[in-house]
Formats: structure tokens, C-alpha cells, sequence
């Protein structure tokens, strides 16, 4: 287990509820994706590259996701991802996207 942190450093994170609006291959090492993310109107549209290759692309449009947006953008290869898509690791090693029980409005924030 990691060590006790403060509340102050999960409130510094924006935590926001996303739609994903487009899925392309990234141009990545690993077999990755990017996400092309809308946030609605405060956050407005971001890119992801994540690992989610264990959904096709059709299953992942349109699904509302929850993404750490206030992130320093981070390189991976010729890719910049400004935004980190929440997710766990099921038991094959598999990355499984957080997403909300029911449609949200876009932008909602997670506390």
C-alpha cells in the first residue's frame, strides 16, 4: 500500500467525466490508441493515448469516460496526451476504462 496522502492532493486533481468522440491508432511503441475526448464546454475537447486495445474501436465511441484533465500533457513518442483516462487492470493484464453508471452531463467533476 502507498503511504497516507493529504485530501488536499486528490482535491488539487480535476477530475472530470468525458465522451469519446474519436478513436485513431497513435503512433506509439506499444499498440495504443488515441482518444480524442470531449469535456464539454469548460475543458472543452482533449487527446488520450491509452492502452484500450482490448476494445474495438467502434465499442469505445461515444462512451463517457473519467479522465484526469489538469495533468502536464505528457509525450509518448510523436504523440502528446493532455489528458489520463482513468482505468483498472482486469485479471488477463487488460486496461478497463472508469466510466459512469449512467449518462452525466459532459464535464461533471468527480469528487
Amino acid at each position: 500500500m502507498k503511504p497516507t496522502a493529504d485530501f488536499s492532493l486528490f482535491s488539487a486533481l480535476e477530475i472530470r467525466v468525458g465522451k469519446i468522440v474519436a478513436v485513431d491508432d497513435a503512433q506509439t511503441q506499444k499498440p495504443t490508441y488515441r482518444l480524442t475526448v470531449d469535456f464539454g464546454e469548460q475543458v472543452g475537447i482533449k487527446k488520450s493515448c491509452g492502452a484500450y486495445r482490448n476494445y474495438p474501436k467502434e465499442f469505445l465511441l461515444g462512451k463517457q469516460i473519467i479522465g484526469v484533465v489538469n495533468f502536464v500533457p505528457k509525450k509518448m513518442g510523436p504523440e502528446l496526451s493532455e489528458v489520463l483516462v482513468l482505468g483498472v487492470s482486469n485479471e488477463n493484464g487488460e486496461t478497463i476504462f472508469l466510466t459512469p453508471q449512467h449518462d452525466v452531463p459532459l464535464g461533471a467533476e468527480v469528487f
